[in-house]
């Protein structure tokens, strides 16, 4: 993974995540998709960010920064703060 790529933790049932993955591919930003389903490595990350909570999506910006479960318009305010998108649609 790069180190400027984004990373998208959730699951494959969860209807958030699928929300987040859609803004990100609507304005063509790459990240790397971890599914944390059966990923105890994956679930003890997003447990010690969400204070326990296997909170998803949680997404980590190259920044160093997190959201978990943002709305599209607070998903893609980030993105325009980091210059990945005008911030339209």
């Amino acid at each position: 993974m790069s180190a400027e790529q984004i990373r998208v933790y959730g699951t494959t049932w969860c209807p958030d995540c699928a929300r987040a993955k859609k803004v990100l591919n609507e304005h063509e930003i790459a990240f790397e998709w971890i599914d944390i389903t059966g990923n105890k490595e994956a679930i003890a990350y997003v447990e010690n960010i969400n204070g326990g909570y296997r909170s998803v999506p949680t997404i980590l910006f190259p920044d160093g920064s997190v959201l978990v479960e943002p709305s599209n318009a607070e998903l893609k305010e980030k993105l325009a703060s980091t210059g990945a998108t005008s911030g339209g649609t």
